[in-house]
């Protein structure tokens, strides 16, 4: 029996909440951290709701590990206090509580001697495995999920520990290395605009977010608003609402716990 096609009119991807967005995301889960180590590019209350459901032995992947509650306010330390925001939660919070296994990420603890971040504290004392990888070559990674392409050759890691493992092949004379595709079971990004089928307009930096919408089976989506349909000019978006399952708005009024449902 054929059934009619579904009316665009019908699809609608908005989600009442943060914790309601999140609900079926299982402990060991693979999850994209979206953001370029911003608080305003950070999908922050998306984690603090992974934070409140409780689930453990994740793999999380993101260009960083984060810098956890603690030390959030020192993300941007030329700032006063009064302009940095108090909704910023990043995969720091989710190291300090313990609930990552492993982490697949360019940066794993912090350029500066003095700040030791809670992932750092849990990989010194053999709490998480590490697969550390290069900035680009993470986003490339991402990317080819996205795509649907398996692997790729990188001139990116050989002669370094990052090639221990890998396949690697000469092209030119030049030694290249294979990188496999990292796709992820949810991917949680920030975005500043959206529209009901989920298509997403970003502000700033879109590095990680926009690359790892779609590199997951299910996207979430946290913006800051939701328009009417035909508001985003078609040129003007930068995901296709093709590659996003669900989108929560951010609340008007910041929260300053990440304990604080939303």
């Amino acid at each position: 029996m054929r059934h009619p096609p579904r009316s665009p009119a019908l699809i609608d991807k908005q989600v009442a909440s943060f914790d309601e967005a999140v609900a079926d995301i299982p402990s060991e889960a693979t999850i994209h951290f979206g953001g370029f180590v911003s608080p305003w590019n950070s999908p922050s209350y998306l984690v603090a709701a992974v934070a409140r459901l409780g689930i453990t032995d994740l793999t999380a992947i993101s260009t960083s590990m984060g810098r956890g509650p603690a030390n959030a306010r020192n993300q941007t330390p030329w700032l006063p206090d009064e302009l940095v925001p108090t909704d910023f939660w990043d995969p720091g919070l989710l190291a300090e509580l313990g609930r990552i296994k492993k982490g697949i990420t360019s940066f794993a603890v912090g350029a500066r001697r003095h700040l030791v971040y809670p992932f750092e504290e849990r990989l010194a004392a053999g709490e998480v495995e590490l697969e550390l990888t290069g900035q680009g070559s993470l986003a490339e990674r991402i990317r080819a999920a996205r795509a649907g392409i398996a692997a790729f050759y990188t001139p990116v890691g050989p002669g370094t520990p990052v090639a221990e493992g890998k396949e690697q092949r000469d092209f030119d004379g030049v030694p290249h290395i294979l990188e496999t595709a990292l796709h992820a079971d949810f991917a949680l990004v920030r975005a500043h605009q959206a529209d009901r089928h989920g298509n997403l307009i970003f502000k700033g930096a879109r590095t990680f977010n926009e690359t790892m919408a779609g590199a997951a089976t299910i996207t979430i989506a946290e913006v800051d608003q939701i328009l009417p349909l035909g508001d985003l000019a078609p040129d003007q978006i930068h995901t296709p609402g093709v590659y996003v399952q669900r989108i929560v708005q951010r609340p008007t009024e910041p929260t300053t716990s990440w304990e604080q449902s939303s």
